[in-house]
Formats: C-alpha cells, structure tokens, sequence
C-alpha cells in the first residue's frame, strides 16, 4: 500500500508544486493550453491540408467505359478530375486495366456516365459530325518534353500533315526528331491529341499506336481529308 506522504509528494511534484509550494502559473499554462479554443490559423492549416490531401486522391481515380463506334470498332477512355486521360484503341478490358495499373492509377472504376461527354465527342468524331475535340486532357503522367510535343501536335489542324522533323523544330529541338517520335508513341490519348498527323519525312506513314496500326491512322487522315 503506498504511503499517503510520498503519493501526496508525487502529486506535488506532478503539478509542479516543489517543496510545498505551490506554482500557479505552470499549472495555468497546463490548463489554458488544455481548454483553449481552436486557433483560428491551426484550423485553417488543418482544412487546406486535409483538402489537399482529397484532392491528390480524386485526382489519382482514374473513371474508365467502353465506347463502341464507328471506324475502329471500339475504344476504352479513362477519365480523372483534371479531364480525359487515356484512350485505349480496342483491345480487352483486362489489358486496358492492366496498363492502367502499371502507369499507376491506384483506384480505377467503371462509370459509364463519368465518361459520357468525351465519348460523345469521339463517337461524333469519328462519324464525322464532329470536327475537333474540346474536351480537356489530363496529361500530369508526362515528362516536359513530352508535354512539350503533345502540346505542338495538338496545333496541326485538321486535314495537315506536318513530319516528325517539323514537329521538332517546332518545339526548338530540331535534333530530336527520333526522341519526338517516341514522344508521340507514349501519347496517352490518341485522336483527341492527333498524333496520327505526323508522318516521315518522305510522306511515309510511320508509326502509330492505335489498334490497327498504320492501317488506323491512314483511315482517319482519310476521314479528316488529308489524305484521299
């Protein structure tokens, strides 16, 4: 049992109160910060942080549909809060999954109605009642320079061509062709960002992600009248 003296001590000691007397003051500032209202600037900081950290998460969430239209069969969008960030030109719904994961979307769901209006936009598109996209373009995942070369691309009008070589002295690197060639390569959402108007410098097609290949994006240069 403990004796009544040493825990009325450790008492004494646990409110500061040293040798008998007693010390208001320390035992004041215990209690203030005890029951002080919440700072107005704490709370602030603690409501923007928490915001923040929202945010950063809605924009990870990648909102994904099939679409089925005319041309190329079908295509797979994905859709974030910053705007329309992949368009996958036919293949399975596990392979679109999949590299959506390996690109790092950690929260990936099906919503048909989150990407109804960029899919009305490519279905139109691509039966030609529609002559250019508005749509915006969450393109976070990109090097600068790949930004960089999307962002020129996306300045083609309709029925031009330009080569891989303008395209790089475009954008002040005009060395870089190949490295603007992958660029365009690693375009996350084709069509909406018409990588399909850069051709060799001989006129030749090139390369071209899209399902089908060359064969795609001669179809669609047809359908926008650059070629015949």
């Amino acid at each position: 049992m403990v004796d009544p003296k040493t825990q009325a001590e450790a008492d004494r000691r646990w409110l500061g109160d040293q040798g008998g007397r007693q010390n208001p003051d320390d035992l004041q500032s215990v209690l203030d910060q005890l029951y002080a209202p919440p700072s107005p600037v704490r709370t602030a900081t603690a409501v923007r942080a928490a915001s923040q950290s929202l945010a950063m998460e809605a924009s990870k969430t990648l909102y994904y549909g099939r679409v089925e239209v005319h041309l190329v069969g079908h295509i797979f969008l994905g859709v974030t809060a910053q705007g329309l960030a992949a368009v996958a030109f036919g293949g399975s719904e596990q392979t679109f999954l999949a590299r959506m994961k390996h690109e790092g979307r950690h929260t990936i769901l099906h919503d048909a109605e989150r990407i109804r209006p960029a899919a009305d936009q490519v279905r139109h598109y691509l039966a030609g009642e529609r002559m250019d996209f508005d749509t915006p373009v969450d393109l976070s995942g990109l090097t600068a320079f790949q930004q960089r070369v999307l962002a020129a691309v996306s300045e083609v009008p309709r029925g031009q061509v330009v080569s891989y070589a303008e395209l790089a002295r475009r954008i002040g690197r005009p060395r870089a062709a190949r490295a603007v060639g992958q660029a365009l390569g690693r375009n996350p959402v084709p069509l909406v960002i018409p990588c399909h108007r850069v051709l060799a410098s001989d006129g030749s097609m090139g390369g071209y992600s899209g399902r089908g290949g060359v064969r795609t994006k001669r179809a669609l240069l047809v359908l926008e009248g650059a070629l015949t």
